[in-house]
């Protein structure tokens, strides 16, 4: 193809579109089609109710297959851009959005934290955390599948870095992490998270629990006010009373993190804490109106936001959704990952993408932190992301969970179709079900344990004087005979509750 041709207009249906397939782009084509019409949108050439061209027209003028019209427009309605129905036509979301200039975010000190900090620790709740490091059984939640992990490759590949080790790899490494894994993590975000960032903004760190540390020790002061999603993740809340901050409980509905009551709550917090992908605890991603008017906020008040992208991976309805940090202009996003619930938990490596007004401050404060991750696993990690394992191990897990959830979906609304509502989930290694007002969450789960089967309860990830009542039930871990013997261990321990 003449490369010129690329700048030339493609006509649909009477539409003008400044639209081009670069066939020398390792880019695929539908993420190019994706890519370019998601910028129209958001810098408003492409106006709110604006019809586009059909997919079988918008193929012909690109010289594409319909399919790869029809998946980039699968992408961009998943995301909220466009709607429209099954052979009708499609038209532009208003998304309440004016493209805006946004100054840029300040770099923020930190400060002393309050000298009883160690007791106001101490009396932190850390309910939902409970039972990690036992053996895992039906419904432990934030567990992967353990049991399928190619653990021969992982040992092999792992022996192969021990082998060729140098005096120098046994010596303290960089603070930000091993530079070829950094390389290879914002390759693989740019592609499959739609984050912008450079390997120099990557920082390797030791969990997602570090990543939070460390977002906090360098965005907040004590006293400082954060948002958070309630019911969120008690990971974060901890962690922010822990550091002195006043904690911000924030509804969570349909479209996830209510923003709109955030600001008027408290309009000059100083960070946002939230997981858009997949809310924790309830599993619906944040819409795309109010990722916008998140950004808007953080970019007129000087705040941050830390984006937690636990496992977004594990999205089964349509390619995982793109990463807030990729629609922010100002460099108020820090993005954070883990490869605790994509691989294994022990392996302990997360990663944190970071704004260039923070580099300074998260380099110093890693060093006074741990100083850096271990160098073996980080090493191992770059080659099987580099080799083709880690992709192919999260198609692998991808099919798994869809099964596992579709077996405890059937047989929770089978067995208990008048106690438990069931959330619908399309992604993810967890479900959750209200309970009715008769049953309190916390008693069903003691009931629950006596008779071997972990849940944790909704109302541990919520700080309000009248919490949410429901169960939480993981899969990710439990294979499919455990997951049918704990619904009927659930079963017994319901009728003794009704004994």
């Amino acid at each position: 193809m003449d490369r010129s041709a690329l700048a030339r207009p493609k006509i649909g249906r009477g539409r003008l579109l400044r639209l081009g397939i670069d066939p020398t782009s390792p880019e695929r084509r539908y993420r190019q089609i994706y890519g370019q019409l998601r910028r129209s949108i958001l810098d408003g050439a492409l106006k709110p109710g604006s019809r586009l061209p059909s997919s079988r027209a918008l193929a012909i003028d690109l010289g594409v297959s319909r399919a790869t019209v029809i998946q980039a427009f699968e992408q961009l309605a998943a995301e909220g851009y466009i709607r429209g129905r099954e052979g009708a036509a499609t038209y532009v979301s208003v998304l309440n959005h004016e493209p805006d200039r946004r100054p840029a975010a300040p770099t923020l000190a930190s400060g002393a934290l309050p000298s009883r900090r160690g007791q106001a620790i101490a009396n932190l709740s850390i309910e939902a955390l409970q039972g990690l490091g036992e053996t895992p059984r039906a419904f432990a939640t934030g567990v992967p599948a353990l049991d399928v992990f190619p653990t021969e490759v992982w040992g092999r590949l792992l022996s192969r870095r021990w082998r060729s080790c140098s005096p120098r790899h046994l010596g303290y490494g960089d603070p930000f992490g091993f530079r070829p894994l950094r390389e290879a993590i914002a390759e693989y975000l740019r592609a499959a998270r739609g984050v912008r960032c450079q390997a120099d903004q990557i920082l390797i760190c030791n969990g997602s629990q570090q990543a939070i540390d460390l977002t906090l020790r360098v965005t907040l002061d004590p006293g400082d006010l954060a948002w958070l999603e309630d019911p969120g993740y008690d990971g974060a809340r901890n962690a922010l009373l822990g550091y002195g901050a006043h904690v911000v409980p924030v509804s969570v509905d349909a479209d996830g993190f209510d923003v709109d009551q955030a600001m008027r709550m408290a309009p000059r917090a100083r960070l946002a804490y939230l997981t858009p992908a997949r809310q924790v605890p309830l599993g619906m991603p944040l819409s795309l109106p109010r990722r916008l008017a998140l950004l808007r906020w953080a970019a007129a008040h000087g705040s941050w936001i830390f984006e937690d992208d636990y496992d977004s991976e594990f999205r089964y309805a349509s390619t995982p959704l793109s990463a807030l940090q990729g629609l922010d202009d100002s460099g108020n996003v820090i993005y954070a990952g883990t490869f605790s619930k994509l691989m294994f938990p022990a392996l302990r490596l997360a990663y944190v993408v970071v704004p260039p007004a923070l580099h300074d401050a998260f380099h110093r404060a890693r060093l006074i932190s741990g100083y850096s991750s271990p160098y073996l696993e980080q090493a191992t990690m770059t080659d099987f992301l580099a080799e083709g394992h880690f992709e192919r191990h999260v198609r692998r897990m991808r099919v798994l969970y869809q099964s596992r959830q579709h077996l405890l979906l059937t047989l929770l609304r089978r067995q208990f179709s008048d106690l438990l509502d069931v959330l619908p989930a399309d992604a993810g290694m967890s479900l959750t079900a209200w309970l009715p007002k008769r049953l309190n969450d916390k008693r069903v789960v003691q009931q629950a344990a006596k008779h071997d089967v972990t849940l944790v309860p909704v109302s541990a990830f919520s700080v309000r004087t009248r919490p949410p009542n429901g169960l939480v039930f993981g899969y990710g871990g439990v294979r499919e005979r455990e997951i049918r013997d704990g619904v009927t261990r659930l079963a017994a321990a319901f009728r003794s509750m009704h004994a």
